[in-house]
């Protein structure tokens, strides 16, 4: 049982158009493409059941809604506009363009841009606020009403529909607000979000699962990409030791017929994607992977790094959960709640992993030059780490994050060397004929 929140971007408008600040005034219009991106968002949503539909009250947002909904078709829940889903405060900067704001004020936009937790503005009135400390309250508050409206054991699916900075304090207040973490999050216009929420252990707060970030496939492949290197992150095709649920670890178990058919697809999403370079994990199933994706770029070498190489699960390694569980119980629920406290038997700790995952993946990063994209195909629990580590998490965070067999993630390294590297989208998945994540759910 668990609770499932649809979070989305409003679609393109007027003033997305003209590169002025929208803020919480209601001076901007959904443009014709912005509803257009709506319906198209709209009918990927078709075979997804919706219980309930929240909107910002804002035009941009509320037309986005009214749009996506005529998309879908059929019946739909009737939306509540909410409070709690009005877009950032910037009421000083309201209208402004965003080269006029540079030059005005151009350590406030700054600031902005670089801490933006720091920044204080002052409204018409003469008071004085910090925009985005108000909005993370916002946010937070908007989460624990929702949930007592919605439980998180309904086992119920929640559309939700608002800005950019809302929804990324929404996203931040989810996972703990972790450091910095607004800048690390990028969300397009119609973008989906995907947030799986399950009742805590123990009395604690609901367990959040990261399903996907940012998909914008309705619309083209990927987000453009920005000034800096980008970096592809896809986790290695279906094994049948996936499928069985059993954990594989370091055993090089190769890919099914299903993983390679996940691989193929993985290649024509990616096939008009420009890549540069890339590398893979030493194992054949990531290997194998990344050579069914690179035959769309024939001329792109792969490098294979040990760094890459999954957990080692030691005695767990070949066994199902069940087999696990007659030996290991308490370490196997252990390791369900508190990753970041286990040793494995004869194996590996997710610090370990971490360790060398994110140096690995430091090292590709700094390699790469600022107009190449690199592909890098790797395991589970590898991206995890890589990914909680881009997302300002810690160890004990692994499973907030999902990685499904061929699932594609963006990561865009900024121009600008002051600026976290942006974790532009998330364990796509559409390329199997979904917007929900359906693959195996199989062990490590």
């Amino acid at each position: 049982m668990s609770l499932r929140l649809l979070l989305v971007r409003h679609g393109l408008s007027s003033f997305n158009k003209e590169r002025r600040i929208q803020g919480r005034d209601d001076l901007s219009n959904l443009t014709d493409e912005g509803h257009e991106q709506a319906r198209s968002l709209g009918r990927t949503l078709k075979e997804v059941s919706i219980d309930a539909v929240y909107s910002s009250p804002l035009k941009r947002a509320a037309s986005t809604t009214a749009s996506l909904l005529e998309g879908r078709g059929g019946e739909s829940p009737a939306t509540t506009f909410d409070q709690g889903l009005l877009e950032v405060d910037l009421e000083p900067w309201s209208g402004q363009s965003i080269e006029e704001l540079i030059e005005r004020h151009p350590d406030d936009y700054s600031l902005w841009k670089r801490h933006p937790l720091e920044l204080e503005l002052q409204r018409r009135d003469g008071s004085t606020y910090k925009p985005l400390v108000e909005l993370q309250a916002q946010a937070r508050q908007f989460i624990e009403d929702l949930i007592q409206r919605h439980p998180v054991k309904s086992d119920a699916t929640i559309l939700v529909v608002a800005h950019n900075a809302i929804l990324r304090c929404l996203m931040l207040a989810l996972l703990g607000e972790p450091e910095r973490g607004f800048r690390r999050l990028r969300v397009d216009n119609t973008s989906l979000s995907i947030f799986n929420l399950r009742p805590g252990i123990g009395g604690e707060g609901p367990q959040v699962q990261i399903e996907c970030l940012n998909n914008t496939t309705h619309l083209q492949p990927l987000p453009p990409k920005g000034e800096g290197a980008r970096l592809i992150l896809v986790r290695h095709g279906e094994t049948d030791w996936n499928k069985a649920g059993r954990f594989q670890g370091q055993i090089d178990i190769p890919l099914n017929d299903n993983g390679r058919g996940q691989a193929a697809a993985a290649r024509e999403f990616l096939s008009s994607v420009t890549i540069n370079r890339a590398w893979s994990s030493t194992m054949s199933r990531p290997t194998e992977t990344a050579e069914i994706i690179l035959q769309a770029h024939p001329n792109v070498p792969l490098s294979q790094t040990e760094g890459l190489v999954e957990i080692g699960h030691g005695l767990w390694e070949g066994k199902l959960e069940s087999e696990i569980r007659d030996g290991w119980s308490e370490l196997l629920d252990t390791w369900k709640q508190r990753p970041e406290t286990v040793q494995m038997p004869e194996g590996e700790t997710i610090q370990d992993v971490w360790a060398r995952s994110v140096k690995s993946w430091g090292d590709i990063a700094t390699s790469l030059k600022s107009e190449e994209t690199a592909l890098v195909v790797a395991h589970d629990a590898v991206n995890k780490t890589i990914l909680c580590d881009l997302l300002g998490l810690t160890p004990a965070d692994i499973w907030a994050v999902k990685q499904g067999n061929g699932g594609v993630t963006v990561v865009d390294i900024p121009s600008d060397s002051g600026q976290p590297a942006v974790v532009t989208c998330l364990n796509l998945t559409s390329h199997f004929g979904s917007v929900i994540d359906r693959t195996a759910a199989g062990a490590l």
